[in-house]
């Protein structure tokens, strides 16, 4: 299976987009209704400091910020009509999970979204792709690489992850920015799901380093630093 090296990892900012996967205070902060549930994976891997550090990374050098947010549990959903749901789908829909208005269905502060960076249409299951906008606004921006982060590994991520590579984009995952319910479905997810998928498997350091290299060999070519 072709995978990059570290020393191949190169990525044009004008081609690439950095893609946070549902960012909410219910998965990612403290109180939130799915966070004790996450909080093994979060912890061990300081997850919300890395996804910091390469949305930090990203804005520095030029990638373009996408987030693929999930859908958020209003009133008003059709769920009582409809005649299928998987129950990964109707759990979330009877815990009221990222409610609209609420704090727990709100971005966790760190990962709120400049004027100039794009929240796609909110998915209703899994893939940020379905149903959704998202593949539109990646094309309209001309990207053929996304680095993904954000949750839940072997749910949002892996079908997020999937999706972009059918639709034949160039797919980086940063292990050690995704969490999950427990560590089982991270090492299933990270050993054998995404990289069959991601053309590469990377840490924050790794990135941010790759992503920061390419901006200095950008600038020393221009007389100090500038067009």
């Amino acid at each position: 299976m072709a995978h990059l090296s570290k020393a191949e990892l190169t990525y044009q900012p004008e081609l690439t987009g950095l893609l946070i996967v549902d960012p909410y205070n219910d998965f990612l902060s403290e109180g939130g209704k799915l966070y004790e549930l996450s909080r093994s994976t979060l912890e061990a891997n300081n997850v919300v400091e890395h996804m910091r550090q390469v949305l930090a990374a990203a804005r520095a050098n030029g990638v373009q910020v996408f987030i693929a947010p999930h859908h958020r549990w209003r009133e008003s959903d059709p769920y009582s009509h409809w005649k299928t749901m998987p129950p990964i789908q109707a759990s979330a829909a009877t815990g009221h999970v990222f409610a609209d208005g609420t704090w727990g269905g709100s971005f966790h502060p760190d990962f709120e979204p400049h004027p100039d960076e794009v929240v796609a249409q909110e998915h209703w299951l899994s893939s940020g792709f379905a149903n959704t906008d998202l593949d539109l606004q990646l094309k309209k921006h001309g990207l053929r690489t996304v680095i993904v982060i954000g949750m839940r590994a072997n749910t949002c991520i892996e079908s997020t992850v999937r999706f972009a590579a059918e639709l034949g984009y160039e797919v980086t995952v940063v292990k050690d920015a995704i969490g999950s319910f427990g560590h089982a479905e991270m090492d299933a997810s990270l050993q054998f799901n995404i990289p069959a998928y991601a053309s590469a498997v990377v840490s924050t350091d790794e990135i941010v380093a790759t992503l920061s290299v390419k901006s200095m060999a950008e600038n020393t070519q221009k007389p100090n630093g500038h067009q």
